[in-house]
């Protein structure tokens, strides 16, 4: 067609629909300007019998269920126009000669637009009739019961188009060998079988997470089992909670926090002391880790690790069986305490704060030197403990902080007075009047009228 203005052309492609091009001088090219049918699926019998046409689908043409392509390798190459054919034919004929479950059955299809050449068959008014008339009748190939009416079809469908639930669509029922169809106890096997995988996958997710989790908290312990020197293990809460059975074992206490007992993986047994009281615990937190685990003696307590989470503070150290001094030290009858067991803690005790004293590169005075402070290992040896009134200072003993205290009955008069520091084993001397005597050097060190100073006793 030619007119002054518009060169056009009209064609028929293998597609199925007329289209008309103009051309565009600007472009020097052809431009689809109109087609009809306007979609592709509309176009009559395109994917061929039995197949089924979807516009947002890759492959625009599919066989329906239980039916295959007629010609695969025409199929192959882009032509769907053949149909496919049904795999199984139908089991027609007398209905009583067939088992219920090797009769005809119904493959629902949904959302779609409805084949041509339907019949209409009268004085149906319910889906089980409708679905009985097409069973009755060899030829019927599919239903649909809609708005009341029944619609059946008889011989190949044609034009069947899957909308994707858009509006104006229908469901169709269409007839299928009982073979095609799964039985409903085989999809109750398919959904029970999934409940139980999905579930076996979560369970085996869990494991592996649970697993990670272990590892990683044993080989963390472990590691701490094994700390020497100054190789502190950086513990988290949980691993702590896990070690002291949520700290269920204590052992004692002080003015900082509480100790629990609780062991490593590989069964060695820890000590964990746990930081009470937010300002004064993060002092001593910063102070013991900082001097403690630095040095290494054979009389001074092994720090092993520390934890420090949010308020949760916490110090790990070796654990001593035999607890402190003073639960053998000031009990009645105490007959593990001989002459020569009392020597060796005192001179242990001395060689401690004589490492403290003099073999660190800062001076370390204990400043809480007593009885509860010296725990004792399975052969009676002296570990010198607690060193969060522990203080680092210089050479020059003059130099002491003003928020340094100690234990009414062991502090030195220069520690109440201010003055400068000139002795450094005060409270050694006080508790070694209590290690000759067996017997505390106040009657009680916590009320404000104590007696029995051991000095006024001496004189």
């Amino acid at each position: 067609m030619k007119n002054p203005d518009t060169i056009s052309r009209f064609v028929m492609d293998v597609s199925g629909q007329i289209k008309q091009f103009t051309w565009l001088d600007n472009s020097q090219s052809w431009i689809l300007f109109w087609s009809q049918p306007r979609q592709q699926c509309q176009v009559y019998s395109l994917c061929g019998a039995f197949g089924s046409c979807n516009e947002n689908s890759q492959t625009l043409c599919q066989c329906v269920q239980g039916f295959s392509p007629r010609n695969q390798s025409d199929w192959d190459l882009g032509d769907q126009s053949g149909g496919c054919v049904r795999n199984t034919p139908l089991k027609c004929g007398d209905r009583a000669d067939s088992s219920n479950s090797q009769r005809d059955k119904f493959f629902t299809m949904d959302n779609m637009r409805l084949p041509v050449n339907n019949q209409t068959p009268d004085g149906i008014g319910s889906d089980n009739d409708c679905q009985l008339a097409c069973l009755n009748n060899c030829s019927c190939t599919a239903y649909s019961f809609a708005g009341g009416r029944c619609y059946v079809w008889h011989g190949e469908l044609l034009n069947l188009q899957d909308q994707n639930s858009q509006s104006e669509t229908s469901t169709l029922q269409l007839r299928l060998a009982a073979s095609e169809l799964p039985s409903p106890k085989s999809n109750k096997k398919i959904v029970i079988w999934g409940v139980v995988g999905a579930a076996v996958a979560v369970l085996v997710c869990l494991a592996l997470i649970w697993f990670v989790v272990w590892r990683r908290r044993s080989s963390r312990l472990m590691r701490a089992s094994k700390a020497m020197g100054y190789s502190l293990v950086p513990f988290q809460y949980s691993e702590l909670l896990h070690a002291t059975k949520n700290f269920s074992h204590k052992v004692g206490g002080g003015g900082f926090g509480s100790v629990f007992k609780g062991s490593l993986p590989d069964s060695t047994p820890i000590a964990v002391k746990k930081l009470e009281g937010l300002h004064q615990g993060e002092k001593q937190f910063c102070t013991e880790v900082s001097t403690v685990g630095m040095i290494q003696h054979v009389n001074l307590v092994r720090l092993l690790g520390f934890c420090s989470e949010g308020t949760n503070k916490f110090l790990v150290y070796e654990f001593m069986q035999k607890g402190s001094l003073d639960t053998h030290l000031f009990r009645s009858t105490s007959t593990d305490l001989t002459w020569k067991t009392r020597y060796q803690i005192a001179v242990g005790t001395a060689k401690g704060l004589a490492y403290l004293h003099e073999q660190c590169r800062d001076c370390i005075i204990h400043c809480d030197i007593k009885p509860e402070n010296i725990l004792l290992d399975d052969s009676f040896a002296p570990k010198l403990a607690d060193f969060g009134l522990a203080k680092l200072m210089g050479r020059d003993f003059s130099r002491v902080l003003t928020t340094t205290r100690g234990t009414i009955g062991y502090l030195a008069p220069e520690w109440i007075t201010g003055v400068p520091i000139t002795a450094k084993a005060y409270s050694y001397g006080m508790m070694l009047f209590e290690i000759v005597s067996g017997r505390r050097n106040l009657e009680n060190p916590e009320e404000s009228n104590a007696t029995g100073f051991f000095p006024t006793l001496v004189e």
